[in-house]
């Protein structure tokens, strides 16, 4: 199961790098004209938004907002930066949640055979496939490259639920309850980014 581990790790951190470089290719080189301009004038002046607000998006864009030298040129683009690479993570615990799954259901014998091993490639595979498919998916793919919430919301949203799978994996270990305590404290924070990740709160109580 090591070996599993370490492939998986090294898989999915090639899809992030894959998905980092789509997104960060094809960002938006200004205001996308939605709410984006919005999102974007009030995190770089940290202004309030359109309710209910999202303080944690502003608070984030405002930290890659310095990064920019000219204001009226580079401020848009740090932010859809923002946005690209919480896409990217996005996709990283995705496939993560996928191979978790497939890990769950199909790699129960741990005995080093033939079969086991196929078995492992078949839940990277899976992942892999899982994980692309999304990453070039329409609406995905819009939203990583300008500054909306909904980039990081889908982050929220991906490593919330990755989470609450590591917490049924210890769930009957004495350390279980830091996983509880981390998915409380992830939600939290995505309210003041989006409500999305509310919906991760019956998927845990299926879990």
């Amino acid at each position: 199961m090591n070996q599993f581990n370490k492939l998986n790790n090294i898989l999915g951190w090639t899809i992030f790098s894959i998905a980092s470089f789509v997104y960060l290719s094809t960002i938006e080189q200004t205001v996308s004209f939605w709410d984006c301009g919005e999102y974007i004038a009030t995190a770089y002046k940290l202004e309030v938004g359109h309710p209910p607000g999202a303080p944690i998006f502003q608070l984030f864009g405002r930290i890659f907002s310095l990064f920019a030298t000219q204001a009226t040129s580079e401020v848009a683009i740090a932010i859809n930066i923002m946005s690209a690479l919480c896409s990217s993570f996005t996709i990283l615990f995705l496939f993560w949640t996928i191979t978790a799954f497939g890990r769950k259901i199909f790699l129960t014998n741990e005995e080093q055979n033939e079969v086991f091993f196929s078995r492992v490639i078949a839940v990277l595979g899976a992942g892999a496939v899982g994980a692309l498919a999304y990453t070039f998916s329409d609406s995905f793919w819009f939203s990583a490259v300008e500054g909306e919430v909904y980039a990081m919301s889908s982050f929220f949203t991906a490593i919330t639920f990755w989470c609450i799978l590591k917490w049924e994996r210890e769930a009957d270990s004495p350390q279980s309850t830091r996983w509880l305590i981390l998915i409380a404290y992830l939600i939290g924070l995505s309210i003041g980014v989006h409500l999305l990740s509310l919906l991760t709160i019956p998927a845990m109580g299926m879990i």
